[in-house]
């Protein structure tokens, strides 16, 4: 008797058994806790408590990937379909264009981001009616002087940076830097082509020295006497505002600041935005994570703990030196980031043929 059903049993014990092995896989995948990888741009010691925050919140963990805006892009292409990446985070306007225009991004519909974000802040409606990338936080591209030498009426303007008055006395860095080619674009639909080509022609003369280092060098070089004047990102500035070491508040004496075009257009801005990677396998994670940065909590963070703009509506913030350099309002440029983005390539030409380097 036991010839002859001992296959059976055999047979059944191991039908159980895989039903079991199957049901615990399956309660293994269920119990794991949700991930989402980022690839991100923003090297801020400040974002870990964003990053945390969330995962406290949601219980989803972050996975994370750091590199700059170029390196990013470049990964992403590379990696094609394969790609892990859930969460693109950049911080220049222009590569998230070029980005989108590259088709490394999936467009998304949220009626939370499109009723949080500005329009001029987030890409414009794809066919499938989903929204391609969003601004998160901004950064004011603004104007510092010598508090000595110069009153606010002299630079009242990113034009008056061109006058001939300031010959040998203007410090920037790199026109082709993101910042840079972002503001250029925007100045070139503001002016046109060949007027603006004519402004950085005046630019590129006026230069104390050949452009060189990051928005902080620009802000050191006009407290040292070096230039006169400088542009930088108004989070540089916030940085050495809320400094405790001497050496940055005497800095920070001696310079003046000022928000350029308020009787005009407004004074440009620069934005750190996020999307959604074409190929995320974690898509709906993922988009939890963009609409938990145009949250409340969370624009506060990229004020208080970055110094960064935030651009929800309706949004406060308590950031004593961004309230203090702009007199808590200033009037914005409103060109949607598309405009700005496709301007890049004549930008750069004209920069070449001025000798802007």
């Amino acid at each position: 008797m036991s010839q002859v059903f001992f296959p059976k049993i055999i047979s059944k014990v191991t039908a159980l058994t895989g039903c079991l092995l199957i049901s615990t896989f399956q309660m293994a995948l269920a119990q794991a806790p949700a991930a989402i990888n980022i690839y991100s741009a923003r090297h801020y010691p400040t974002d870990e408590a964003l990053y945390s925050d969330f995962t406290k919140l949601t219980g989803i963990k972050i996975n994370r990937v750091d590199a700059d805006d170029a390196g990013i892009l470049a990964r992403l292409k590379a990696e094609g379909a394969a790609s892990p990446a859930d969460v693109i985070l950049l911080v220049d306007a222009s590569r998230l264009w070029r980005a989108e225009i590259d088709g490394l991004f999936l467009p998304i519909k949220s009626k939370l981001l499109d009723e949080a974000i500005p329009e001029n802040l987030r890409a414009k409606r794809s066919d499938n009616g989903g929204t391609a990338w969003f601004g998160l936080s901004t950064r004011a591209r603004v104007i510092v002087y010598d508090k000595q030498k110069l009153k606010i009426t002299d630079v009242d303007t990113y034009e008056k940076l061109a006058d001939a008055k300031f010959k040998g006395k203007l410090c920037i860095r790199s026109g082709s830097h993101p910042y840079n080619l972002s503001l250029f674009g925007a100045m070139m639909d503001h002016l046109g082509p060949q007027q603006t080509e004519v402004w950085l022609k005046g630019l590129v003369a006026n230069m104390a020295r050949n452009p060189a280092g990051g928005d902080t060098d620009q802000i050191k070089g006009v407290a040292s006497g070096e230039c006169a004047v400088a542009v930088t990102n108004t989070y540089y500035l916030a940085r050495l505002m809320r400094s405790s070491s001497p050496a940055d508040k005497a800095i920070i004496d001696k310079v003046g600041v000022v928000f350029p075009n308020q009787s005009s257009w407004g004074t440009h801005l620069n934005i750190a935005g996020g999307a959604i990677a074409k190929n995320s396998k974690n898509t709906g994670n993922a988009i939890k994570f963009l609409e938990y940065l145009a949250s409340a909590s969370a624009q506060n963070h990229f004020a208080n703990g970055n110094n960064e703009w935030p651009v929800s509506k309706g949004v406060t913030f308590d950031n004593p030196a961004l309230k203090a350099m702009s007199g808590g309002t200033f009037k914005s440029e409103v060109l949607p980031i598309s405009a700005v983005g496709m301007n890049q390539i004549k930008v750069q030409q004209m920069l070449d043929r001025v000798g802007f380097k």
